[in-house]
């Protein structure tokens, strides 16, 4: 109670007043005004029912998940990874600005509040950096987005059910063919999961390739279902 009072003076103080980080121009308590939310809306274009990919249909699988379906039941994306979000983004990881984690967070957290449907979830579980990664970088943006979807849809955090058993090369140079590779067996589930909806959430899909690698270690600890949620979903010239 003490740090909501402390969060409610922080917000309303002239002295402590936060900008939007994006225009930053507006005031607002969230990190993101409701100008630059309202304008970061998901794009009105037809997405694969499974993956989030720009295709020809909602209700087929797009090419990629009919010749080889992901291990996630749905990928959910809240935004497309275009500007500027993905600058936002890129800030927080790679320009050391560990203090965006709260207003991506909100802007997660605000999409999940309009969705008018939302499966049932047990555990809510953040993609695991290795951690020399972990370790040099001091964070790890799937944890707070983690914490959004969990306070959202519901299901409890698991922050220890899963591990990167290797530091895999970052994906982002890669093509499809080799971000499958490189994350193929990337992670380590700790103990059995039997039953379980599990929800894994990541910053970022781009091919989806880490986020099908954790589904299918979670599939094997017994989970009965998993869904993935992220941020942004990049688009298909950007795969």
């Amino acid at each position: 109670m003490l740090s909501n009072a402390i969060a409610a003076l922080l917000n309303n103080c002239l002295v402590f007043e936060q900008h939007c980080q994006l225009c930053g121009q507006r005031p607002c308590a969230s990190g993101v005004c409701a100008a630059c939310v309202a304008a970061l809306a998901p794009p009105a274009v037809t997405r694969c029912p499974v993956c989030a990919a720009a295709a020809a249909s909602s209700l087929v699988p797009c090419g990629h998940c009919l010749r080889a379906a992901p291990a996630f039941a749905r990928l959910h994306a809240a935004y497309g990874y275009d500007y500027p979000l993905d600058g936002l983004i890129g800030a927080c990881k790679y320009g050391r600005q560990p203090a965006l984690q709260g207003a991506l967070a909100s802007l997660l957290r605000q999409q999940l509040q309009s969705t008018p449907q939302r499966p049932e979830i047990d555990l809510v579980v953040a993609v695991p950096l290795a951690p020399a990664r972990l370790a040099e970088r001091g964070f790890n943006l799937p944890d707070a987005l983690a914490q959004a979807v969990a306070a959202t849809i519901g299901g409890r955090i698991a922050h220890d059910l899963c591990v990167r058993k290797r530091n895999t090369a970052p994906q982002a140079a890669l093509d499809r063919r080799q971000r499958l590779r490189n994350v193929r067996d990337a992670f380590c589930v700790k103990r059995r999961c039997d039953g379980l909806s599990i929800a894994i959430v990541d910053d970022v899909a781009t091919t989806g390739a880490t986020l099908d690698a954790l589904a299918k270690a979670l599939q094997k600890a017994g989970a009965k279902r998993v869904e993935a949620w992220v941020l942004a979903r990049a688009s298909d010239h950007k795969i």
